[in-house]
């Protein structure tokens, strides 16, 4: 009988165990298994667009759908790539909203998917591929406000920042740690000069204090610009 009542007990703890694993999974606990590989690499961020949640980005056509998930709280959200940007996936701020926690304009812990059989897979960085949201209009000589013709830029597509604090600095998926930028918003005529300090999912992702030193007011994003390497 001492023996049963031995098994019976180790029985019902493994009862209990259980249950508080159900009980922990279903009230949203973190979840501690390894997450699918993402097409993008570093950080998501957004833009100032307005309209229906969507994205754009310098690797994927436009029409293209994106799963964006969020590892630090589970939103996700599906969005369409509705045109080109300087970021390997860069939502608008209704898609952000989705995801986002409160407070935070970047997403470290992420994983973009593609959404659908025949959607097309991620070119490496900087590879151009036909039908990509990169246009070509992107590597020619800019106009300025002045009407002084700029040097093709470094970057295509639009720059943008993250909530990152610090001097003025930017993070990167095409250039080394300690690479010096120079970024020159064409709308303004205004220069920054900042170096790579990690990584990020955008050929150059400025934090706050540098983008203040460029933007317009009101603007979250520089849509005409240079960005050049400084040797």
């Amino acid at each position: 009988m001492k023996v049963q009542r031995k098994h019976v007990l180790a029985a019902g703890v493994a009862v209990v165990a259980t249950a508080v694993v159900a009980v922990g999974t279903g009230f949203g606990f973190a979840d501690t298994t390894s997450a699918r590989p993402s097409l993008c690499s570093g950080s998501v961020t957004f833009s100032a667009e307005a309209g229906a949640p969507a994205a754009t980005s310098d690797r994927f056509p436009v029409g293209t759908r994106l799963r964006v998930t969020n590892l630090d709280n589970g939103k996700v959200a599906t969005v369409s790539v509705s045109g080109p940007s300087g970021s390997c996936v860069l939502l608008n701020a209704a898609a952000m909203e989705l995801v986002r926690e409160p407070g935070k304009n970047v997403i470290r812990r992420n994983v973009v998917e593609r959404v659908g059989v025949d959607a097309p897979a991620a070119p490496a960085p900087g590879e151009t591929r036909p039908g990509a949201a990169q246009p070509p209009a992107s590597q020619r000589p800019t106009p300025s406000a002045t009407g002084v013709t700029a040097r093709p830029s470094a970057c295509a597509g639009s720059v943008t920042f993250s909530a990152e604090a610090g001097t003025p600095a930017a993070t990167s998926d095409r250039f080394p740690v300690g690479t010096r930028l120079r970024v020159t918003n064409l709308d303004n005529g205004k220069v920054a000069t900042v170096s790579v300090s990690g990584p990020s999912g955008s050929c150059v992702l400025l934090n706050a204090a540098a983008m203040e030193l460029l933007r317009e007011p009101g603007k979250n994003v520089i849509r005409r610009n240079l960005v050049e390497l400084v040797r």
